[in-house]
C-alpha cells in the first residue's frame, strides 16, 4: 500500500470522524478501492482514530481539563460528602456513557462470526445505515424546540446518548457522532452543544479503538507483510490530527449559523449513489 494511499485514508478518517456522516463508511469504502480488507482495514482505521482523538482534545482542551479533574472528585466524593461541580458531573457522565457501546464493540469482535460480520460491511447495509440515519438525523434536528446545554446532562441523559454508539460499533454507515448528536438533539440540547456532547463522549471509545490500533502495529511480525509500519502509523495519525483538527472547527463554525440539514442531503446522496453502483442495480 502506497503513502499516498495511506494519506488518503487518513484524510478521509480525519475530515470525517466527527462530522455526522460516518467515518467507517468512508474509510471502509475507500479501503476496498484500494484492496484493504479485513483486520488490515480496521488496524488503518484505529490508527487514525488516535490523531482524531487528539484533536478533540486539544480543541475541547477546557472541557477535557475540567473533565479530568472531576475524575479526582468523583474518587473522592464519597469520603467528602460534597455536591459535585460541573467537572465531577462532567467526568461522571462521559464514564455512564462508555461500557454499553464498549462491550457491543467488544463483542462485535469476540463473539460474531466473520462472514457475518463481512455482511454487516456490505455496501448494501453501508448505503441503508447512511440513509436512514441520515432522515433520523433529519427528524431530531427540526421536532421542536432544542435549547438545553451541557451543563443540563443528567446521567441519564448521558447514559442513552452513550449507549446509542453500540449501533454504530456494529453498523457501518451510522456515525457514531451523527447518532450521539442525533440522541441529544432528540432529548433537547442545541446543535452546537450536542456535537460538544457527542465528542466528549465519544472519546472514551475512540480511545480505546486507538489503543487497538497502537497494540496492532506494535504486535505486527517485524517481516514488512503487514500493511503498516510504525512509521506508516505516525503518518497516518499526524494527518488524521491536522484534518481532523480542522474539520472540528468547521463543524462548530457552522452549527452556529445553520442545522444539520447538508449532512443529512449529502446523507442521502452518498447512500443513493452506493445503491446505484451496486451490482443489485442491474437486476431490475
Amino acid at each position: 500500500m502506497s503513502l499516498l494511499q495511506l494519506a488518503i485514508i487518513a484524510t478521509l478518517q480525519g475530515i470525517t470522524e466527527w462530522l455526522p456522516i460516518s467515518s467507517s463508511a468512508h474509510v471502509l469504502l475507500a479501503s476496498d478501492t484500494f484492496g484493504v480488507t479485513g483486520r488490515d482495514e480496521l488496524l488503518i482505521n484505529a490508527v487514525s482514530n488516535l490523531g482524531t482523538l487528539a484533536a478533540m482534545l486539544i480543541y475541547f482542551r477546557k472541557d477535557v481539563i475540567l473533565a479530568f479533574l472531576g475524575g479526582f472528585e468523583l474518587l473522592a466524593a464519597p469520603v467528602s460528602k460534597k455536591p459535585l461541580s460541573q467537572g465531577g458531573r462532567l467526568a461522571a457522565c462521559v464514564i455512564v456513557a462508555t461500557p454499553i457501546a464498549l462491550i457491543a464493540a467488544l463483542l462485535y469482535e469476540a463473539v460474531l462470526p466473520q462472514d457475518l460480520q463481512d455482511m454487516m460491511r456490505s455496501v448494501y447495509t453501508v448505503a441503508g445505515a447512511t440513509i436512514i440515519f441520515g432522515a433520523l438525523l433529519w427528524w431530531a434536528d427540526v421536532a421542536g424546540p432544542r435549547t438545553r446545554k451541557e451543563e443540563d446532562m443528567t446521567l441519564a441523559h448521558a447514559a442513552l446518548i452513550g449507549a446509542t454508539q453500540a449501533i454504530a460499533a456494529i453498523i457501518p454507515g451510522t456515525s457514531r457522532s451523527g447518532i450521539t448528536m442525533t440522541a441529544a438533539r432528540a432529548l433537547g440540547y442545541e446543535r452546537t452543544e450536542a456535537a460538544r456532547i457527542s465528542m466528549l463522549i465519544g472519546a472514551p471509545i475512540l480511545a480505546a479503538a486507538g489503543l487497538y490500533g497502537a497494540y496492532g502495529l506494535f504486535s505486527a511480525d517485524p517481516d514488512g507483510t503487514g500493511v503498516l509500519t510504525l512509521k506508516d502509523g505516525l503518518v497516518v495519525a499526524g494527518i488524521a490530527f491536522i484534518t481532523g483538527l480542522a474539520s472540528i472547527w468547521g463543524l462548530m463554525a457552522l452549527l452556529r449559523r445553520m442545522s444539520f440539514l447538508p449532512f443529512v442531503l449529502y446523507r442521502f446522496l452518498l447512500g443513493a449513489l452506493l445503491l446505484l453502483g451496486s451490482p443489485l442495480v442491474g437486476l431490475f
